[in-house]
């Protein structure tokens, strides 16, 4: 069969099964993200049916996939956003880093894998997903509770991170000098630093110049801009990915809002793609051997999100209940770190690494809406039991907890 027929058949069946597996995943209210790795893992090596003549273009349109993913997340906040979240709530950055990140890391280091997968594997255990975390709220209609804005804070200040961090490992898995990788977090940062300059200064000015009353127009000139930037600062070692996140920031108002909404269809299928890529590169009999220790890491870091929420909750005066749900809302791991995990992968400085964040991923993500659900009535349970009360098992949050989702900023554009 002519390989351009052998390529359509293959990509054609790839697409229609993902429509399908997110149709059953929305039946069942859940994330769609764990059924895609587990399609990739029967299409890779060694699972059902490896592919060939599409791995090539779905490789690309993996790597689009990550684009677009930090594009979007760039375009539900403002420079203003980011300033304001760091200037108050940077000491609930500090400590979500430090929970949440050192497990990763002394996970990696115990395995005997070395410096360079710990800091990479801290990034995987380290960054909550927004996409997941995002509709969960929604799904348990939470976006109008009081520690929703501090939960948001964080999702903030990790997408922040993300611009300092993707550098670093991008520069650590290229095996450059100390003094090479120092000039490419400095050019990250400057570029970090330029762009959140410009769209408080000049932000309008450029949303004017992209802005087009033509959804045709809007969407060619968005894309087109995104990518050239993503592949200038590939160019220059920061990471296409960071590029793509900035243009998003630069971008406010009307023209943020259209470009969103043309560009949603375009994210939800290449990020698709990117998870069946991931998939793809990882041999399902390479997971049992590494599924304890992600059982491990998974417990472990549930517990330390579950901290991290509780106690930036209770240092912005949340209640109890409040700050038990901000903490088991920010279980669930997803895109991001399938996206670090891929940098790892791609470089392939330690084979095991790839199985161990599909596996983790897989636990965590499927946990997450868990933990967002049932963390309050558990501990309020339990706290009921040790008191020697009658336990109170809420289902709607009193009036008290809640609060005019405008009254605060940080939530963005969302």
């Amino acid at each position: 069969m002519h390989s351009s027929a052998v390529f359509l058949i293959e990509f054609g069946a790839i697409i229609l099964g993902l429509g399908l597996l997110g149709r059953l995943a929305g039946r069942l209210k859940f994330s769609p993200i764990p059924l895609y790795l587990l399609a990739g893992l029967a299409f890779g090596t060694g699972g059902l049916l490896p592919l060939g003549a599409s791995e090539e273009f779905v490789a690309i349109g993996a790597e689009i996939g990550v684009i677009l993913l930090l594009l979007m997340l760039g375009l539900e906040y403002t420079a203003t956003d980011l300033v304001t979240n760091l200037k108050t709530q940077y000491r609930a950055g500090l400590v979500d880093a430090a929970l949440n990140a050192l497990p990763g890391a002394a996970m990696a280091l115990l395995l005997g894998w070395g410096p360079v997968a710990a800091v990479v594997l801290a990034g995987v255990t380290w960054i909550s997903s927004s996409g997941v975390i995002a509709k969960v709220l929604g799904d348990l209609g939470r976006l109008g509770n009081r520690e929703t804005p501090v939960v948001l804070s964080i999702l903030v200040l990790e997408d922040l991170a993300m611009a300092v961090y993707l550098p670093i490992v991008t520069a650590l898995l290229a095996g450059v000098g100390l003094a090479a990788g120092s000039v490419t977090l400095a050019i990250a940062l400057g570029v970090a630093g330029l762009v959140l300059f410009l769209a408080l200064r000049f932000g309008r000015l450029i949303s004017r110049f992209v802005s087009s009353d033509d959804p045709e127009k809007l969407l060619l000139v968005v894309l087109g801009l995104t990518l050239l930037v993503a592949g200038i600062a590939q160019q220059l070692q920061v990471s296409a990915a960071v590029g793509a996140f900035l243009v998003g920031i630069a971008l406010s108002g009307e023209v943020a809002e259209g470009a969103h909404n043309l560009l949603s269809p375009l994210r939800d299928l290449f990020a698709a793609v990117f998870f069946v890529f991931f998939g793809l590169h990882t041999d399902p009999a390479s997971i049992p051997p590494v599924l304890l220790p992600a059982l491990a890491l998974a417990v472990v870091t549930a517990a330390t999100k579950i901290a991290t929420g509780y106690w930036a909750a209770r240092r912005a005066g949340v209640s109890a209940k409040g700050r038990w749900r901000a903490g088991g809302t920010l279980v669930a791991r997803g895109e991001f770190s399938i996206v670090i995990a891929g940098l790892a992968v791609t470089s392939g400085i330690e084979p095991s690494l790839g199985p161990l964040a599909t596996a983790y991923v897989l636990i965590l993500v499927v946990l997450g809406p868990l933990t967002a659900r049932y963390t309050e009535p558990i501990a309020t349970r339990l706290g009921a039991r040790r008191r020697g009360a009658a336990p109170d098992v809420v289902a709607t949050p009193p009036r008290e907890e809640m609060l005019d989702p405008v009254e605060d900023g940080t939530a963005g554009r969302a």
